[in-house]
């Protein structure tokens, strides 16, 4: 049975409270639900969407979940029960600003913070926190692409995620970049990659080892014949996982599906952050749904 105390650990005496261990990992989904409570100037009245309050005591922060009087309708509202989800000796607050939207990065933060409790403070002064932080509920997509040149898939990809476009979708990233620069070949696919010799601006002399895809095999076969070997470096022929995205520049892939038995979908070579971000959405949607 949970612990009571009268005054939740402050002495000027709050609301009577429960103290709930082991909870499951909680995470606001937006920081208005989120509010500070270090003084009382409406008495036992909190903001209407407060669902919780960084509660300051003597000894540091207390996190409480609150629920208030179903009946009101003023934007200051009555608070008929709480409950300490961690106490003061479990919160710890973390030193720097960070993206309240980049939820995985929080949770994994929260992760190596050494307390049950992490609050976090936004780039915009909100603060929101996590509470026995866990990853295992969040949707893992597998990312599959290559260098050099820049990885345009994963690369797009880090960059909206760092400013929390998938905040809401719970998704973490797994990237799986291969490195072309370690295939032992004599030739490659491009001179933007930075290679000496290359499919767009040497012709082959017969015997060689190229490093290309399906695009690749066909170019070579149409202008040269068939003396070469081909290492396939399509992204494609990567994926082991699932659900996955990953990056073709056969235009007639494009899409959500199967491939190789692994559901996720393809997108182009030069695919915009936009289709991308689209690619993500509607993978998520699609997968939750099977």
């Amino acid at each position: 049975m949970p612990a009571v105390t009268p005054d939740a650990g402050d002495p000027n005496g709050w609301w009577p409270c429960e103290i709930l261990e082991g909870s499951p990992v909680i995470f606001p989904e937006q920081c208005k639900y989120v509010g500070l409570a270090s003084t009382r100037p409406c008495g036992d009245a909190v903001y209407a969407l407060s669902r919780y309050l960084l509660h300051e005591t003597d000894r540091g922060y207390e996190i409480l979940e609150v629920t208030l009087d179903p009946a009101a309708k003023s934007v200051m509202r009555k608070v008929i029960s709480s409950k300490i989800l961690a106490t003061p000796e479990e919160v710890c607050w973390f030193p720097e600003k960070v993206q309240l939207n980049d939820r995985v990065r929080l949770v994994r933060l929260a992760s190596e913070s050494g307390h049950r409790c992490t609050i976090f403070t936004g780039i915009d002064e909100h603060v929101t926190f996590v509470l026995d932080p866990d990853l295992s509920g969040f949707l893992t997509i597998h990312i599959y692409d290559v260098i050099p040149p820049r990885p345009t898939l994963s690369a797009s990809l880090m960059e909206m995620e760092a400013i929390g476009l998938f905040g809401e979708l719970s998704v973490a990233f797994d990237y799986h970049i291969r490195d072309i620069t370690l295939v032992p070949a004599d030739v490659y696919p491009c001179r933007a990659a930075g290679y000496l010799r290359t499919l767009d601006a040497d012709p082959l002399q017969g015997g060689e080892r190229v490093a290309g895809c399906l695009t690749a095999k066909q170019f070579c076969t149409e202008c040269y014949g068939t003396d070469f070997e081909l290492e396939n470096i399509c992204p494609l022929e990567q994926v082991k996982e699932e659900p996955f995205i990953a990056r073709c520049c056969r235009a007639e892939r494009e899409g959500i599906g199967t491939w190789n038995d692994k559901f996720g979908a393809i997108v182009h070579w030069g695919a915009d952050p936009a289709k991308i971000a689209r690619s993500v959405r509607e993978l998520v949607t699609l997968w939750r749904k099977r």
